[in-house]
C-alpha cells in the first residue's frame, strides 16, 4: 500500500530545500531514493539521464544497479529514460505487464530483481534533454500511482539543481580558458621579444612543443612566462 499524501510532501519538501551549495546531484538522487519507502513502501533506485543530441549517460544515480538498468538501455538506444528525456513525456514499465514494449530491457529489469521503471522528463532549455527515473523493487498499481506522483514532483528541484551544476562548470571553465588566454599571450610577446618572431610563428612553435612534448599548451606558455626560456 502507498503511503499517505503527507509522506510525498514530506519528501518532496526536503528534496526543494536542499542547498545547492552544500549538496551536489548525486545527493539529491540519493535523497530521492531513500525517501521513496515512505511514499512507496518499497524500495527504489533513481538516477537522471541526459541527452545531448546523442546517447544517453547517466550523470548522477543512487546504486549502481540504477547505473546498470541505465546502460541497459543506451546500449540499445531505446527504453523509458530515453524516450522520456527525447519526448517530453513521461513513461513507464511494469514488468508485470504483458507484451512490453521494451523486451530486451524489461528482461534486464527482471534480472536486476525490480517490478518497475517510472521515468518523468526534466523541464530544461533544449538542446539538453533529460529524464528522472525511478526504478522500484515491486508492488501494485497503487504503487505504480505514487512512484508517478514521485518523480513527476522531484523532476523540478533536480532539473534546477542540475542547472546550478551547469553554471558552475560553465563559469569554471571560461575562467580557466581567460587565465589560459591571458598566459598564452604573454608567452607569446616574451618570444616574439626574444626570438624576433612574430605573433603567429610565437603561437605556432608553443603549439609544435605542446604536441612534440604530449604537454597542455598553457603549460608550455606558463613555463615561458616563468622562465624567460623556450622549452
Amino acid at each position: 500500500m502507498a503511503r499517505p499524501d503527507h509522506d510525498l510532501s514530506a519528501v518532496l519538501l526536503r528534496l526543494g530545500s536542499v542547498p545547492f551549495a552544500r549538496a551536489g546531484l548525486p545527493e539529491l538522487v540519493e535523497e530521492l531514493a531513500s525517501s521513496s519507502a515512505a511514499v512507496l513502501g518499497l524500495p527504489a533506485d533513481a538516477s537522471v539521464t541526459v541527452v545531448r543530441g546523442g546517447p544517453g549517460r547517466t550523470v548522477a544515480a543512487s546504486s549502481p544497479a540504477a547505473v546498470r538498468l541505465d546502460v541497459a538501455q543506451y546500449r540499445g538506444d531505446a527504453g523509458p529514460c530515453l524516450t522520456a528525456a527525447r519526448e517530453g513525456r513521461p513513461v513507464s514499465v511494469r514488468v508485470a505487464d504483458d507484451g512490453p514494449t521494451w523486451p530486451a530491457f524489461t528482461a534486464a529489469l527482471r534480472r536486476a530483481g525490480r517490478g518497475s521503471v517510472w521515468s518523468h522528463p526534466l523541464p530544461l532549455p533544449p538542446p539538453v534533454t533529460a529524464s528522472l527515473n525511478l526504478y522500484v523493487r515491486d508492488g501494485s498499481h497503487e504503487e505504480g500511482a505514487a512512484a508517478a506522483e514521485l518523480v513527476r514532483q522531484a523532476a523540478v528541484p533536480v532539473a534546477n539543481l542540475w542547472l546550478y551544476e551547469e553554471a558552475v562548470r560553465l563559469t569554471g571553465n571560461l575562467r580557466v580558458a581567460l587565465d589560459s588566454r591571458s598566459v598564452i599571450e604573454q608567452a607569446k610577446g616574451i618570444l616574439m621579444a626574444r626570438l624576433r618572431v612574430t605573433a603567429d610563428q610565437a603561437f605556432d612553435a608553443m603549439v609544435r612543443t605542446s604536441n612534440d612534448r604530449n604537454v597542455k599548451l598553457r603549460d608550455v606558455a606558463q613555463t615561458v612566462v616563468d622562465t624567460g626560456e623556450f622549452p
